[in-house]
C-alpha cells in the first residue's frame, strides 16, 4: 500500500477514493454513452453531445456538458471521465461548454498501434477541437493530463485561449525524485481487483491486455524530457495549482510561475497573467476532490481582465 500512496500520479488510490462516490458504470462497446453511462448522469445532468471523432488514427471517446466558453479537460494516467471528472463537470458545466475525452488507450478510446506520448495525445485533443469545430478552448489537464495540456499549448497554440495545469509536470525531474524513481516499480498487480482494472474491463476492453495497457501507460514517464524553454515561451496565461504535499516540487512551479511574471510584488509591478496555487493540506490524490476550493479559482482565471491593474485602497 505504501507504495501505491508514493505513486500518487498513478491515481490508483484515488480512484479507490472517488469510485466508491460514483454510479456504476454497464459494460459498454463502441457506443456513445447512454444516461447510465454518463459522468454525472446521477446527478441529473446528461451530456448535450457524446461520440468517437476520428482523430490520428483513434477513435477518440468524447462527451459534451454545458454552453458558453468551451473548456477541455484532460484526465490523469489510468483515468478516464466518470473517475476524473464527476465533481468537476457539474461546477463548469454551469455557464461553461465543458469538453471531456478519454485518451489513447484508456475508458472508451480504444488503443493503438503507436506509442504512448504527451506529444501524441496533444496532437489528439487538437484534432478533437477541429472535430467539434472549436477554434481555440480553455485547456484544463490533471497529472498525466497536465503534460497533454502544456504540449497542446506548445505545438498548437492558435488553439489554446487559457491553460490550467493541476499537478503536472513540464520536466521529468518536476516530480520529487522518490516520487519519479517509483515509476519502474509501477505494474499491473497494483491494481488488481481494483476500480481501475474494473472499469477497464467493464467498459469494454480485453481483460487480457490490462498489463501491457499498464505498462504501455508509464512508459511515457520512463523516457526523460524536459520543455522548460517551450513551455516558458508559451502565450497563453497559464495557471498552475499543486498541492503542498504533492508529487510536484514546489520549485517546479515556482521556476515557471517566475518566467511568467511571478515572484515580484504586485502593488508595485502589476499582477502578472499568470497565477499559481498552492492548495495546503493537499496530497496529488487530493488535488481532486478540492473541487469546491479549485473551481472558483479557475473560473475567476478564466473570466478575469488580466490586464486589470492590482486593486489600492
Amino acid at each position: 500500500m505504501h507504495k501505491l500512496i508514493m505513486t500518487g500520479f498513478t491515481v490508483a488510490v484515488v480512484v479507490a477514493v472517488m469510485a466508491s462516490c460514483q454510479p456504476g458504470t454497464k459494460e459498454s462497446t463502441n457506443e456513445p454513452a447512454t444516461a447510465e453511462d454518463t459522468v454525472v448522469a446521477a446527478r441529473g445532468l446528461q451530456p448535450a453531445e457524446s461520440g468517437y471523432a476520428d482523430v490520428n488514427g483513434l477513435k477518440m471517446y468524447y462527451e459534451v456538458y454545458g454552453a458558453g466558453k468551451p473548456i477541455v479537460l484532460i484526465h490523469g494516467s489510468y483515468m478516464n471521465i466518470p473517475m476524473n471528472w464527476t465533481q468537476m463537470i457539474p461546477l463548469l458545466a454551469k455557464d461553461r461548454k465543458v469538453i471531456v475525452a478519454e485518451m489513447q488507450g484508456h475508458g472508451r478510446t480504444r488503443d493503438i498501434d503507436r506509442d504512448f506520448s504527451y506529444e501524441g495525445m496533444a496532437d489528439d485533443v487538437s484534432g478533437l477541437l477541429k472535430h467539434l469545430n472549436i477554434d481555440s478552448a480553455d485547456i484544463l489537464g490533471y497529472s498525466m493530463g497536465g503534460g497533454v495540456a502544456f504540449q497542446v499549448a506548445v505545438r498548437h497554440p492558435e488553439q489554446v485561449r487559457r491553460l490550467v495545469i493541476l499537478s503536472g509536470t513540464y520536466t521529468h525531474d518536476g516530480w520529487w525524485a522518490d516520487v519519479e524513481a517509483m515509476y519502474a516499480t509501477i505494474n499491473a498487480d497494483m491494481f488488481k481487483g481494483g476500480p481501475i482494472e474494473r472499469q477497464y474491463d467493464s467498459l469494454g476492453n480485453d481483460p487480457a491486455h490490462f498489463p501491457e495497457f499498464v505498462k504501455r501507460v508509464i512508459s511515457m514517464d520512463l523516457k526523460p524530457y524536459d520543455w522548460s524553454k517551450e513551455v516558458k515561451k508559451i502565450q497563453a496565461p497559464i495557471f498552475m495549482a499543486i498541492g503542498d504535499a504533492d508529487g510536484v516540487r514546489y520549485e517546479h512551479a515556482l521556476e515557471l510561475f517566475r518566467a511568467r511574471g511571478g515572484g515580484k510584488m504586485g502593488d508595485i509591478h502589476g499582477l502578472p497573467q499568470s497565477r499559481l496555487a498552492i492548495l495546503p493540506g493537499t496530497t496529488h490524490i487530493g488535488m481532486m476532490l478540492r473541487t469546491d476550493w479549485l473551481v472558483p479559482m479557475i473560473t475567476d482565471f478564466l473570466d478575469a481582465d488580466l490586464n486589470a491593474p492590482p486593486p489600492t485602497f
